[in-house]
């Protein structure tokens, strides 16, 4: 397995976490992997390191970090052949939880040992890929106010206590939504475009997602003030959104979304612009390596034998052995 593992030299402790990384590797190492270590050079570098190494032909590249690092990872494999695994090193880590990855490298690393690489869908943000969700209104705007030093001073804390400030001021936005051809409007607090269920590592807004059937899944708030928005939140946790007349759910392949006044959006933790915005899904854009026992509600099609990896022989060969 030819692998180059991306990380960031100046994110959080630089040198605990390149001893983090370094014993990832020799997990990997000791099978057989040939591990390339690759810094950054400055933002969003991650996705020229990316291209460059699905362009040599690299089996797997690794993005060592949180989902921003995913993010620029993805942008350069989308389309390739290569594909991706994380190292959780981030503030959230919702990737690493969507696949129940350990949160620790080396164990991380050990575990991959028996995953498999399979094609999954990204989804598309104007011509930005998203690999979690996209976020349009209330929820951007708390991640548009968080600052780097905040992230590595609170960690999660600092969205909390940004959310906190946002919901004292929000308002609902006048916003036309067209979804598939199907036309929604009103007053919308925010809007959630997923790719896969679970939301900044605590909650599913998009719970019924699949990371490859071919859609997105599309959770509308509707709402006037902070209050609604604290309502809905609670409607959320609990899982009881049928109960709530203000959130509704579509699947879609394509979404356009316009609001008075513009809101922003952001996509896998990163803000990227306002609207308007079309998000689209790219089927089976990227391949990536993943846990074989996935709930069936988060990865519908099961791997195909081009996909197992190539250790399965020895083992057919074993299990002959002993019969």
């Amino acid at each position: 397995m030819r692998t180059r593992l991306i990380f960031n030299p100046a994110a959080g402790n630089a040198e605990a976490n390149e001893g983090e990384l370094s014993a990832a590797a020799a997990v990997w190492r000791e099978r057989g992997w040939q591990v390339e270590l690759t810094p950054t050079a400055g933002p969003s570098d991650g996705r020229r390191l990316a291209r460059e190494a699905a362009d040599a032909g690299y089996d797997l590249v690794v993005a060592a970090g949180g989902d921003g690092t995913i993010n620029d990872v993805i942008n350069g494999l989308a389309g390739s052949r290569t594909a991706l695994a994380t190292l959780p090193l981030g503030t959230m880590n919702v990737w690493a939880r969507e696949l129940r990855l350990p949160l620790q490298p080396r164990a991380a690393a050990a575990a991959m040992l028996s995953w498999q690489v399979r094609p999954i869908d990204l989804g598309r943000a104007g011509d930005r890929y998203f690999l979690l969700m996209a976020g349009i209104g209330f929820d951007a705007a708390i991640t548009a106010g968080v600052g780097a030093d905040e992230k590595r001073r609170f960690g999660a804390l600092a969205y909390v206590l940004r959310g906190i400030e946002q919901a004292m001021r929000v308002r609902g936005s006048r916003t036309r939504i067209q979804i598939d051809g199907r036309t929604i409007s009103g007053r919308v607090l925010m809007v959630v475009v997923g790719n896969s269920q679970l939301y900044g590592g605590l909650v599913k807004i998009t719970h019924r997602a699949s990371i490859d059937d071919g859609l997105l899944d599309v959770c509308v708030i509707r709402g006037d003030n902070g209050l609604s928005a604290l309502r809905h939140l609670i409607a959320i946790l609990r899982r009881r959104y049928s109960h709530d007349p203000e959130i509704e759910y579509y699947r879609a392949r394509s979404v356009h979304v316009t609001a008075r006044p513009r809101l922003p959006v952001q996509v896998d933790g990163d803000a990227i612009g306002q609207t308007p915005m079309t998000f689209t899904v790219a089927p089976r854009a990227l391949r990536a390596l993943l846990p074989p026992d996935l709930p069936e509600d988060l990865a519908q099609q099961p791997s195909s034998s081009a996909e197992r990896p190539r250790r399965a022989f020895p083992r057919l060969f074993r299990w002959l052995s002993r019969r």
